[in-house]
């Protein structure tokens, strides 16, 4: 499977110019077909083709006086510009006809220079190179100095310069990992985990772990809401300004680095240590329309499922998920008796059937895993309680965050 690695650039101020030129003059390119083809359309024409545009907006175009600038920059940024516009469209046709799964995209849009993300891709045609001393050679912008947090596994097939809000410049390399070399670094294990994702709780594991939710936003709001206020009392369009936007979104890359690297380390124990995991499908977009929307956020559930999930195919694991309707906080994971919708205050309840005391989240883990087939009895028999429909009032197994919120 293909993977991307990101490693940190620091280019020096005239490879900075050298990349903002990129950024440009790909973004015109981009601009340029899009303009072209909302042409054609309004006209009633067909689309020109790939090899027009290319032939328009590139080639005729760096003859011009007033596109003669393109030629600063590397053919390939501006071809893979246009491959960007390719593929945008692609896309939004294969969304009209239902093609392509997830919510439905609109018509691709003119790219602005205030955007708050800019990037431009190398592939192997752009000659690129690692060199000796370890920096990123790029054509026409020089050798930039990297920063390996991490080795490289394979010969990258291209790699994709960005600059995010925050002002950061990235290197973010495609590679091919080697399934035989994944299969080694993780072997089998017979071990099977439920998760119950949560609030009060990150997770809680069928084995009875609690993991505690770092609330990385939430630690953050204090710097975030002075760097606010200070970015909404200077004036629009001065120095100042961009100033104190880059403060207020190096604190929001600050909370959104250390969360997601939470969630890879996370993700990664709970691969290494189980060959099966089961996890709930939760409605992240239903819940962050709620009174809960900004700790929902905060937790970054959909992002961790999405990491178990890539990561369960690359070692060789079972990732199942279970319905959002399942009643996990209903049931006795003891002897499979519905006990009803609870408030989310109640965090501990007594099974009215067998007498059992179930902690609430530790109970929805062992069904959770049980729903998904991954428990097994004692004859060795996979258990699957029948499911049964949640009842209108239970709103789930996550609880709400007590205490300090800010803490």
């Amino acid at each position: 499977m293909q993977l991307r690695y990101a490693f940190r650039l620091y280019p020096d101020a005239p490879q900075q110019a050298a990349l903002s030129r990129a950024f440009g003059c790909a973004r015109v390119v981009f601009n340029d077909a899009v303009r072209a083809r909302e042409d054609a359309r309004k006209a009633g024409r067909p689309f020109p083709t790939a090899g027009q545009l290319s032939q328009k907006l590139i080639t005729q175009a760096k003859r011009t006086k007033e596109r003669s600038w393109l030629g600063e920059v590397s053919a390939v940024v501006l071809q893979q510009s246009l491959r960007d516009a390719e593929q945008a469209y692609k896309n939004f046709f294969a969304s009209l006809r239902g093609i392509r799964k997830g919510p439905k995209l609109g018509a691709p849009r003119f790219k602005s220079r205030k955007d708050a993300r800019q990037s431009v891709r190398f592939t192997a045609n752009a000659r690129w190179k690692i060199t000796d001393g370890g920096r990123l050679s790029l054509p026409k912008i020089g050798a930039v100095k990297v920063k390996w947090s991490r080795a490289v596994p394979a010969t990258p097939a291209s790699v994709t310069v960005i600059k995010d809000a925050a002002g950061r410049y990235f290197a973010s390399f495609v590679i091919d990992t080697d399934p035989a070399a994944d299969a080694t670094r993780m072997p089998d294990t017979g071990q099977t985990v439920g998760i119950d994702l949560g609030l009060t709780h990150f997770a809680v594991l069928s084995d009875g772990t609690k993991i505690d939710s770092p609330r990385f936003l939430r630690r953050a709001e204090k710097k975030l809401k002075k760097a606010q206020r200070e970015l909404s009392r200077k004036q629009k369009g001065s120095k100042n300004r961009d100033k104190a936007r880059l403060r207020v979104a190096r604190t929001h890359a600050k909370a959104a680095d250390a969360r997601r690297e939470f969630h890879h380390q996370l993700s990664t124990r709970l691969i290494s240590e189980n060959q099966g995991i089961a996890v709930e499908d939760l409605s992240v977009r239903g819940l962050a329309r709620t009174r809960l929307a900004k700790s929902v956020h905060d937790a970054g559930w959909a992002s961790f499922v999405n990491m178990l999930e890539y990561k369960a195919e690359r070692y060789g694991r079972t990732l199942v998920q279970i319905g959002r309707f399942t009643p996990t906080s209903q049931t006795c994971s003891t002897c499979g008796a519905v006990d009803g919708p609870k408030p989310l205050g109640i965090r501990e309840w007594t099974c009215t059937a067998c007498g059992t005391l179930h902690d609430r989240d530790h109970n929805a883990a062992l069904n959770i895993r049980q729903a998904a087939g991954l428990a097994a009895s004692a004859c060795g028999a996979p258990v699957r309680p029948e499911p049964v429909l949640a009842q209108r009032e239970e709103t789930g197994s996550h609880g709400f965050p007590t205490g300090n919120r800010a803490a």
